[in-house]
Formats: C-alpha cells, sequence, structure tokens
C-alpha cells in the first residue's frame, strides 16, 4: 500500500473550498440555509479521531517493541486504512468549510447572525485535526527501514528489487 500524498490531501482541500465556496454562493442567493454541518457532526468526527489515534497508538507501541503480544496484521492493515480514510474525509471536511468560511467573511458585515461562520469555522479546525491524525496515524504503521529485512528494504521477490522507506509492512518476530 503507498503513502499518502499530502500534496493530494491540499488539492482535495482547494477544489472543495470551490466547491463550497460555490454551493454558499447559490444557497445565499436563492435564500436557502448555508450548507454548513450541524454541531452533532462535531461527536462524529471527535469518535472517529480518538478510535483512529487509539489504534494508531497500538501499532506504534507494537512496533517500537513494547507490546509482548503478536500484533495482527488485519489489525495494523485496519488501522491504516482508517487513518487514511480520516486524512482524506478530514480534508473533504476542511475545504468544504474553508469556502463556507470564505464567504462568509466576505457578507460578514450584512448578516446579523455570525453563528455560521463560527460553525464553519470549527467544522474546518475538526476536518484539520482529522487530516492531522489521519497523517501521524499513518506514520505509526510504518516500519522503519532498519528492521526490514537486510536493513535495505524488503526484497520483491517475483522482481528481484527492494522495496525502500514508504512501504507497509509487518513484522512476523
Amino acid at each position: 500500500m503507498k503513502a499518502m500524498r499530502p500534496l493530494l490531501l491540499a488539492m482535495i482541500v482547494v477544489v472543495l473550498a470551490a466547491a463550497g465556496w460555490l454551493a454558499t454562493i447559490a444557497t445565499t442567493r436563492y435564500g436557502m440555509a448555508t450548507p454548513v454541518l450541524p454541531p452533532s457532526a462535531l461527536v462524529t468526527m471527535g469518535v472517529i479521531a480518538v478510535l483512529t489515534l487509539v489504534m494508531g497508538i497500538r501499532v506504534l507501541r507494537w512496533r517500537n517493541g513494547k507490546k509482548k503480544t503478536l500484533l495482527s496484521p488485519i489489525l495494523a492493515a485496519r488501522t491504516l486504512i482508517l487513518a487514511q480514510a480520516c486524512a482524506y474525509a478530514g480534508a473533504v471536511l476542511l475545504g468544504w468549510h474553508v469556502g463556507i468560511v470564505i464567504e462568509q467573511l466576505r457578507i460578514w458585515t450584512l448578516r446579523s447572525d455570525q453563528g455560521i461562520l463560527w460553525l464553519a469555522l470549527i467544522m474546518g479546525v475538526g476536518g484539520l485535526v482529522m487530516t492531522i491524525v489521519g497523517l501521524v496515524v499513518e506514520r505509526f504503521c510504518r516500519i522503519p527501514p532498519e528492521d526490514m529485512e537486510g536493513g535495505t528494504g524488503l526484497q520483491d521477490r517475483r522482481h528481484g528489487e527492494a522495496k525502500g522507506e514508504g512501504e507497509y509492512a509487518y513484522r512476523g518476530d
């Protein structure tokens, strides 16, 4: 499995910021509600981020040798997938709410209720936290090159080439 690219996450944020900005303009123009998530979504975002972090810490403790029991490779793979999904979902939420904030700042003085702006800011921060947690936990799932066979990387037996840093594997101690 390949590592996430921060540039791709940044592009997702930019594209979704434009989409959120356009959606906010359209809803404001037609007198509809601003497309921001409700406050209850913060609870869901928090639970996902905490669960990802807890699972990542389990993998990190095993990787650093602090746990004597063998870690299930399936659990490690699920943790990695959850971390990547958390980062991508966080980037989407961050981008969408950044677009809303940009439009709300433009009409700040015209609105009597600034609650939507603050809610969008908080949701954007929640998306940023999810993205950071996903990236950090993904790093937890990476085995250092010195722990791999021969110290230079895993050998791909089909093609005879070494897989270097950035690859994911599990220790079979």
